[in-house]
């Protein structure tokens, strides 16, 4: 089973009906040369990369934009129409006064695995009390958190608020509680590696390609910033494979991480043993 559990479905086409909500999509995520795809596409992207399941993840961003990018109705939409291909999670705005209730209702009504926030863009530090309420959903559902963390090259973010560091109150005072750091908070990536040493609540993903190529990147991410003996003798049930599309290049990275040099049992693990269990299963 091989799971990217980093993919943002703002631009699948059955979700954009309307002019309007796209053009509002292309600009809230400052992506603007792709168009819509049909799931067609999506799908023969996964057969060239290998993928079994895609993670999709919405994003709520509705103190800034009104409403959120892609709601947990749209995600539950698309899980509907491939529910052996796509995992949905949710994403709340948390400093909206019913974002526990949103969130109840997308893990008890919608069925959705997971939370998603972006702590740069919605500007908050992971251990603000204000969010307690929305961890407390979470462990009651026992359900992961994918925290946005490092560079995010989306409008209106700074940096400051996801710095693997910023995460270590909240991991320390929820061992309960499964969070993922995505990009593997680059490029603070000896930090995220620290806290996963530290912490087993806390994963990453590789949903990083800032520089070069994937290969490139990947290899100078994994083998020289991280030795690569970290993740194959230490880290190795902590780290998830993660894309990120559509703004990196799913399939050159699917490719990437199979030649660096890890043991075929560290490989399972990162495309996707290591997301089964975070997800709780499938």
């Amino acid at each position: 089973m091989f799971i990217d559990i980093h993919v943002h479905p703002a631009f699948y086409d059955p979700i954009n009906g309307d002019e309007a909500v796209e053009e509002m999509r292309h600009s809230a995520l400052d992506i603007h040369k792709n168009g819509t795809a049909p799931l067609e596409h999506i799908f023969n992207q996964m057969r060239c990369a290998g993928l079994d399941r895609l993670c999709l993840l919405p994003e709520d961003y509705t103190t800034e934009l009104g409403r959120p990018v892609v709601t947990n109705e749209e995600v539950k939409a698309l899980v509907d129409l491939a529910p052996d291909k796509f995992i949905g999670f949710a994403s709340v705005d948390p400093f909206l006064p019913d974002a526990a209730e949103k969130l109840e209702h997308a893990f008890g009504d919608l069925g959705l695995k997971g939370l998603k926030l972006h702590p740069s863009r919605q500007h908050f530090y992971p251990c603000d009390e204000r969010l307690n309420a929305v961890y407390d959903v979470c462990e009651t559902y026992k359900k992961p958190i994918i925290f946005h963390s490092g560079l995010s090259w989306e409008p209106n973010t700074l940096t400051k608020y996801s710095r693997p560091t910023e995460f270590e109150e909240l991991a320390a005072t929820r061992p309960n509680l499964k969070i993922c750091l995505a990009h593997f908070g680059w490029p603070w990536v000896q930090e995220t590696a620290m806290l996963m040493l530290k912490y087993p609540n806390v994963y990453a993903d590789t949903g990083i390609l800032y520089f070069d190529n994937a290969w490139e990147f990947y290899r100078r991410v994994f083998t020289q910033d991280l030795p690569a003996t970290w993740i194959d003798r230490s880290l190795r049930h902590q780290v998830m494979f993660g894309s990120n599309n559509p703004r990196f290049e799913q399939i050159r990275m699917a490719d990437a991480i199979g030649k660096l040099g890890f043991r075929e049992s560290t490989l399972e693990l990162i495309k996707g043993e290591n997301a089964i269990e975070f997800l709780g299963g499938l």
